[in-house]
């Protein structure tokens, strides 16, 4: 899973009215020195026809108006990601469900297993930072939450850090999947960057509030 997903609807559209605000207000400014220039240097005795003038005029106020609505979306789409953040805010501190690494502090990580019904052998695989295994650990079948202690073989703690995690499904020895496994992670911060809420992980890891799957208090 993309821990950074690619923008939606909301974010492309702020992108879309913010271009399209800077090319009409640059197309208002041009037209604006325009009919300023014309009225100038127009010939007093041909000065411009009435209806014309007036043609500009509502040419003027069209150009006008849509910038002045284009801004009013641009302001409408920051408080909709502004009451975003309000309610993400609320999830800080909380543990969110995510696809994606944890960090180890010494305390354990609740992994949720979703293996398929038919498989007779899971496997937690542990890898560290570099990307290096470091533990496969026998889980129970089941979907019920795993708790991950983090110790060596020898009973000693890993090294603190981030780690990763994958479920390895067998049947009758033979592999069916391998998944990245739902840990819950702390939430310690939330965002909006470009119109879409983000949350800050105690890992380090920025992750978007619609990829989490899950949300409860500490335990």
């Amino acid at each position: 899973m993309d821990i950074l997903p690619a923008p939606t609807t909301a974010t492309s559209a702020t992108t879309t009215s913010t271009t399209d605000s800077a090319v009409l207000t640059s197309d208002f400014d041009v037209f604006l020195q325009m009919l300023t220039a014309q009225v100038e240097h127009q010939d007093p005795l041909e000065p411009i026809d009435n209806s014309e003038y007036a043609a500009q005029l509502a040419q003027f106020s069209m150009v006008e108006q849509q910038v002045t609505t284009n801004d009013l979306i641009q302001q409408m789409l920051s408080a909709l990601g502004a009451n975003d953040m309000v309610s993400a805010a609320n999830w800080i501190g909380k543990e969110a469900l995510v696809e994606g690494p944890a960090l180890f502090d010494g305390s354990p990580v609740t992994i949720a297993p979703n293996p398929p019904i038919t498989a007779d052998e899971v496997t937690l695989i542990v890898t560290n930072a570099q990307g290096t295994e470091v533990q496969r650990q026998t889980m129970p079948l089941g979907a019920e939450p795993f708790t991950w202690d983090g110790l060596a073989v020898d009973g000693s703690l890993l090294e603190f850090g981030e780690y990763s995690f994958e479920i390895e499904s067998k049947s009758n020895g033979e592999v069916l999947i391998v998944d990245p496994a739902l840990v819950y992670t702390r939430v310690t911060e939330a965002r909006v960057e470009s119109g879409e809420t983000l949350l800050v992980l105690d890992s380090g890891y920025l992750i978007a509030a619609t990829n989490v799957l899950g949300l409860r208090e500490p335990v």
